[in-house]
């Protein structure tokens, strides 16, 4: 959204208006464009061309609700599924960091095994050779 307004002629139903808001033009003959196609797909129906031009407006608005809030279930059910996906990479990024953690330990644990090896081995040899000269 700008913050300028727009005034802006966009045709619907084959008549122009002046659209004026603060979005921008080509927002504005978007939403004029989708009118229009609501209009086309339903002026092809002969059932809905025999009805009252009341009527017609009637219908078209409750087609274009319809649409609106379809549209905005389904943002919810998106919205609900990206939160599930962000505690789902949240548990699981916590889940490496613990395994990491793990990691870690293990390897300082394998360090010092190492270490104590090597003395160890150095104690063996320093036996071995005291043995043998004895």
């Amino acid at each position: 959204m700008s913050s300028a307004k727009t005034d802006t002629e966009v045709i619907i139903g084959g008549k122009v208006f002046t659209l004026s808001g603060y979005e921008s033009e080509e927002y504005l003959q978007k939403v004029a464009s989708y009118i229009n196609n609501k209009i086309n797909e339903y002026g092809r129906l002969e059932g809905f061309r025999k009805q009252s031009l009341d009527t017609q407006n009637v219908l078209l608005q409750l087609n274009i609700a319809d649409d609106y809030f379809k549209a905005k279930k389904q943002l919810a059910v998106m919205e609900e599924e990206l939160r599930a996906k962000e505690k789902e990479l949240y548990d699981l990024k916590h889940e490496l960091i613990s395994a990491q953690m793990k990691l870690d330990n293990v390897e300082k644990q394998s360090k010092n095994i190492q270490q104590e090896l090597e003395t160890a081995e150095k104690e063996i040899v320093r036996l071995e050779t005291q043995l043998k000269s004895m």
